[in-house]
């Protein structure tokens, strides 16, 4: 019996979906949808509505007025989340594990490469001129002593960064 009734209503639901669509702000098909499960829902609990096309012709703008209300309160994303080019909780815990362990390393260099590296790294984008200021050097040896600090800090973590590859 139920098959019978979709096959029946499937021309009249398609024809009141694309007439109120348009109003209600929605795509037809999304109200077809709501209104076929409006409609297997029925169908379940109290069987075959009595007037089939009088109950179809409510449902459709019933759903209409659903989506009228909700399309108000809905905010559309910016992005869709699949493009959302931000990085994920994971790519975070990995990118903190990474600043984490360039800072502990920082932190064991010799001399005053700890400080100066770390004014480099210095969220506040100081320029040579400030950093030599606070670190009590000229900013003509800046460049030789960051050269020198880098170098060391290559070294330091050439072990723990290298790719584990078979030599030969």
């Amino acid at each position: 019996m139920s098959h019978e009734i979709v096959t029946a209503l499937r021309p009249l639901l398609l024809a009141e979906a694309s007439a109120e669509a348009y109003a209600a702000g929605a795509e037809p098909g999304d109200l077809e949808q709501a209104v076929w499960l409006r409609l297997l829902e029925r169908l379940d609990t109290d069987g075959p509505p009595d007037d089939p096309e009088g109950w179809l012709r409510g449902a459709v703008r019933a759903e209409a007025r659903r989506s009228r209300r909700t399309a108000g309160r809905e905010r559309p994303y910016v992005t869709e989340p699949a493009d959302d080019r931000r990085p994920g909780p994971e790519q975070q815990a990995l990118t903190a594990a990474r600043h984490r362990a360039l800072y502990a390393a920082v932190r064991r260099l010799p001399g005053r490469c700890p400080r100066l590296l770390a004014a480099l790294l210095s969220p506040q984008d100081l320029t040579y001129r400030e950093i030599a200021g606070e670190l009590g050097i000229s900013q003509g040896s800046l460049g030789p002593e960051r050269s020198r600090c880098l170098g060391c800090l290559r070294r330091m973590l050439g072990p723990e960064v290298a790719a584990r590859e078979p030599r030969g």
